[in-house]
């Protein structure tokens, strides 16, 4: 079997500081084909023949290369990357790697662009050593994940024989307390919406209060209709696409060794909602879908005391996989009508996606099995889904494929916040696991 030492560190690293160097915030169109130019470069660079395709939003980067085995493995990754906030708030500039004692620190390190040089890396160590891969690989790389990948499901619609595949695999998620990457065989869905309030035409004064109605107080009302302070989504209808686990599912659930212990430290956070812990912790983000509040807003934004003209909300559900985004969103719509809030509008924001899941039993995932078997000395611990959502619906509905995701994070790695760090180590065992998978895959009938 290939030796992890052909992945070059020095390669890696240098990838990686070339693609930090670019912000590649979401919305930012022109931070955005910069980085997808550079990422079809790099793709180049390790022997891939790219394709960019212009979609709605940011370009999706597409870099193919067939196998000794017609098997082809599609890779799914993201080149945008978190805005890095307050600069002062970071030991080292967010947008320039830097190295101390083994972890490498950047924006996008551990989250987008640190797992895709990883597995650039294992690609062209790969054609190095043997001049041909395993099997065949089709690796994209999207501009808006983290807007909920608006344009991504016509782009896979416009290239369908570019991007087929027989398996997805996608980096996602993190690690138990032995050290081991979760492997998810499935990823929760998104659906983004906006509620919106309004007022007078123009503000007020908050002497008006005693007789003018305030759209914040009128949108807080809504949206204690929505969930309640048990944490129950209170939308008629909303549980009744959520499936519990099956068996195998829920036996794997119980054996799993959450780092809980690190996950609290490095959030700084006592305890989970409810003290959950163990077992009833992972099948409650493994299986339950989400709802959370992202941002609340006023017009004007003023921090006088005023009546303003209109307020806003905007939330996120994470869905499992029989739950339709479209459908999620006619539900709250038509619940909030017959709460007596029909003037509150809602307003589903571009993207978003189903999820999907592949049986433990599907012989991709025993492939994968087989190739952590190699690296770590025992299979690693699956999960149906986990704590994020991923778009691989787009690809395991156009294309009829298994899908997969393989953790690569740790808890302290702090993907949405200051000091994003990752592991050199880490991103080289990440690349090699797909060095040994693609070995196995090619042993896989097509």
């Amino acid at each position: 079997m290939t030796d992890p030492a052909l992945i070059s560190t020095d390669r890696l690293m240098s990838d990686l500081d070339q693609l930090l160097s670019l912000p590649g915030s979401p919305g930012e169109a022109d931070e955005l084909g910069i980085g997808a130019a550079r990422v079809a470069a790099l793709m180049r660079g390790h022997g891939l023949q790219v394709t960019t395709i212009a979609t709605s939003g940011a370009p999706m980067v597409v870099g193919r290369r067939a196998g000794r085995h017609p098997f082809t493995l599609h890779l799914y990754h993201h080149y945008d990357v978190m805005p890095s906030g307050p600069w002062r708030a970071w030991h080292h500039e967010p947008f320039q790697l830097a190295e101390r004692e083994g972890t490498l620190y950047g924006r996008g390190c551990a989250d987008g662009k640190g797992p895709l040089v990883a597995h650039l890396g294992a690609l062209s160590a790969l054609i190095d050593s043997e001049g041909e891969l395993p099997c065949g690989v089709v690796v994209v790389a999207e501009g808006e994940a983290l807007a909920g990948s608006p344009g991504l499901g016509a782009a896979v619609a416009g290239a369908h024989s570019l991007l087929k595949a027989n398996a997805c695999l996608a980096t996602g998620g993190e690690r138990d307390a032995n050290d081991r990457p979760f492997c998810y065989t499935g990823a929760k869905g998104l659906l983004q919406v906006r509620l919106r309030a309004s007022g007078a035409s123009q503000a007020l004064p908050s002497g008006m209060a005693a007789s003018v109605a305030n759209p914040l107080w009128r949108l807080l009302w809504a949206l204690g209709q929505v969930k309640s302070d048990q944490e129950e989504v209170l939308i008629e209808g909303f549980y009744d696409g959520v499936d519990g686990p099956s068996r195998a599912e829920s036996q794997a659930l119980r054996s799993l060794s959450m780092d809980v212990s690190s996950r609290k430290q490095a959030w700084g956070i006592e305890s989970f909602l409810f003290e959950l812990d163990g077992a009833a912790l992972s099948r409650t983000e493994a299986t339950l879908p989400t709802c959370n509040i992202t941002d609340l807003a006023v017009e004007p934004a003023s921090d006088l005391a005023i009546i303003p003209v209109a307020a806003s909300a905007r939330i996120d559900f994470q869905l499992v996989p029989r739950q339709h985004p479209q459908a999620i969103s006619d539900l709250l719509r038509t619940y909030l009508a017959a709460k007596g809030m029909a003037d509150i509008a809602v307003e589903r924001l571009p993207g978003g996606y189903p999820g999907t899941h592949t049986p433990f039993d599907h012989p991709f995932i025993a492939r994968i099995t087989q190739a952590s078997q190699q690296l770590y000395g025992t299979p690693l611990p699956l999960l149906p889904q986990g704590p994020f959502a991923q778009p691989l619906f787009l690809f395991a509905e156009a294309f009829g494929i298994p899908v997969a995701a393989i953790g690569c994070a740790r808890p302290d790695c702090a993907t949405s916040a200051p000091n994003e760090r990752i592991l050199l180590s880490d991103l080289i065992r990440h690349g090699q696991l797909l060095i040994d998978l693609l070995y196995s895959c090619a042993d896989q009938p097509v």
